[in-house]
Order: C-alpha cells, then structure tokens, then sequence
C-alpha cells in the first residue's frame, strides 16, 4: 500500500490529510463528547436541574453529534478517489453540533432568567459554563479547518497558490515560514479558541463572508456563555 502512495504525490498528499482526520480531528471531536457525557454524569450524581427539572440528559443529546462527526473523521477519508461525500457529512454535522451547542447554550440561560435560577450553583454554572466554551472552541476549530480553502483534502490536493478563508501571519509575511508550511488542525483551534475569548480575530483575519459569519457565531455564542453563565456564576460563589 505504501508504494502507489510513494509513486503517486496526490495519494501521498491524501493520506497525510487522512492522518491529519484520523490523529488530530477525531480525538478533538471525541474530546468535546466525553466533556459533555461527564457533564451529564456529574449533572445527574450531584441532582442539578435545569428549568427546575432534572435535565442532565441534554448534555448527552448536545454529545451524540460529536461522537458521529469523530467516527466519520476516522474513517470518512478512506475512500477519495472518487464520489467523495466526506466533506458535505462533515459539513452537515457541524451545522448539527452547532445547532445543539446553541440548544445547550440556551437551556443555561433560561435556567438562569427563570425563577428556579438562584437554586443553581456555582459549581454547576462554572463546570457547564467551562465545557460550552470548551466544546464550542472545538466545534469551531473544526469548521474552521473545514472551510479554509475548500478543507483539508482541497488543500492537500492544490497545486495552486492559497487563496484563503483565513488569512494566517504566514500567508502575509511567507518570509516568516517555514519550508511547505500549510495551516493544521491546530492553527485552526488556535484561531477558534482565542476568537472565543476575546470575541474578535488575533492571530487568523476571516477573508471570505462565511469565515465572518462563523467566527462572528462563536464570538456571539461565547459571549453569552461569559457573561451571562460565568459570570453569574462567579456572582453565586461570592
């Protein structure tokens, strides 16, 4: 198997892309389910409500879009050659996790409005608080690393110069890169974990109007997370 990928760059340029899905993708994507499913744990021993009923099962429904999206970035990149439909799966579950992320989102802060919300603790405002940002920082990150330049297999497959979504330090000042450098999975949940906490681009400016409407969704979602969780939550542990 190793010699046609040797022999042909495009198979080696895919299975790097596979790799890419399988070793850093899914486990990122199995991360925010397993946050979510102790979350619903932790809910369910400690008695928590939510809406003044006993709500922890939420976190499992917000956890099961995570858990398909990681099995499909196991093994969805097997088969590229041709009918790929990996890309629109992948796309069609993260528009999935976002609507749930935005469902557990909204289940909090209704907590926190209605009459029952000053019997929620801190702790559980501060612990269901930290795994939305958590998994929110994740959710993202993917949809970044999906969207930029068409996705990980386009832009493993381009022979052309990037013409991005994002635009990293690194396309601006090429000088400063190194060697064949591309943006990773990991320069994508860099851009997403720090546009969720300080509600604004810092290291990746959105080039394209779908990378402002993403990175405009997160900066709203977290947002309300912070302001409107935390920090009551904060108020609560005072």
């Amino acid at each position: 198997m190793a010699e046609p990928a040797q022999a042909n760059p495009d198979s080696a340029r895919l299975l790097e892309a596979a790799r890419e899905a399988r070793d850093d993708a899914a486990p990122f994507a199995l991360a925010a389910a397993g946050a979510l499913v102790l979350l619903a744990l932790v809910g369910r021993h400690a008695g928590w409500e939510l809406l003044d009923h006993s709500l922890w099962w939420i976190w499992l429904v917000v956890a099961f879009p995570y858990l398909l999206l990681a099995a499909v970035l196991l093994i969805g990149l097997t088969r590229l050659v041709e009918h790929d439909h990996r890309r629109e799966i992948v796309l069609g579950l993260l528009s999935l996790v976002w609507v749930f992320n935005v469902l557990g989102v909204s289940v909090l802060v209704a907590s926190l409005l209605s009459e029952s919300g000053s019997q929620i603790t801190g702790r559980q405002l501060l612990l269901s608080g930290g795994v939305v940002l958590f998994t929110d920082a994740v959710a993202f990150g993917l949809a970044f690393w999906e969207l930029d330049c068409g996705g990980p297999v386009a832009r493993a497959l381009s022979t052309t110069p990037r013409k991005p979504d994002f635009q990293f330090p690194q396309d601006e000042n090429p000088e400063l890169a190194r060697d064949d450098w591309s943006p990773r999975l990991w320069d994508y949940l860099y851009v997403s974990l720090t546009n969720s906490i300080a509600f604004s681009p810092t290291d990746a400016m959105p080039l394209t109007r779908p990378a402002k409407r993403l990175m405009a969704a997160e900066s709203t979602l977290s947002v309300v997370t912070v302001l409107l969780v935390a920090a009551r939550a904060v108020n609560i542990l005072g």
